[in-house]
């Protein structure tokens, strides 16, 4: 099964596609979707967009786990990453992923052990669980792997519980 992991924003959003096999995670791909700033913001959404639709044909997820926006002070920034979340969501949906949710937190929590670990702790844990070379960068993809792993460790506690 491959997890689509997505940590949202327009300028840049993050990507992260790992294969669950069993207990076995294996990174497939990583990296960034990046708008040009120039572009109007229906342009960057459009462009959005097209490179999830690429993603989603090359690699055949059956989950999307994403972070949850999260933002306590700059509403215009939280609205815009809002809008990208939004478009990563509804592609999903209508390629029928199962979709979960995670708070930068549960990400942290779930793949270092506590919800305020550092990101270099987290790239580090994210490098050990997926048996990457070295720490997965920049920031925003290496959040969008947690994001991955996160929904890995949701699919295997639903299976447990049912």
């Amino acid at each position: 099964m491959n997890i689509l992991g997505i940590d949202p924003g327009t300028a840049t959003m993050g990507y992260g596609v790992i294969k669950k096999d069993g207990m076995n995670l294996t990174c497939l791909e990583y990296g960034l979707i990046e708008t040009d700033k120039n572009l109007s913001d229906a342009d960057r959404l459009k462009k959005i967009d097209r490179d999830l639709e690429k993603i989603l044909d090359d690699f055949s997820p059956s989950v999307l786990a994403i972070e949850k926006v999260y933002f306590s002070k700059n509403v215009k920034t939280a609205m815009t990453v809002s809008q990208a979340k939004g478009i990563a969501m509804l592609k999903a949906a209508k390629k029928g992923l199962k979709i979960y949710e995670f708070t930068p937190s549960q990400i942290k929590s779930t793949v270092a052990g506590h919800g305020n670990a550092k990101k270099m702790q987290v790239q580090r844990m994210i490098k050990s669980q997926l048996n990457l070379k070295e720490r997965p960068r920049p920031n925003d993809a290496a959040d969008a792997l947690g994001a991955a792993i996160c929904g890995s460790q949701k699919i295997q506690r639903d299976s447990l519980i049912s």
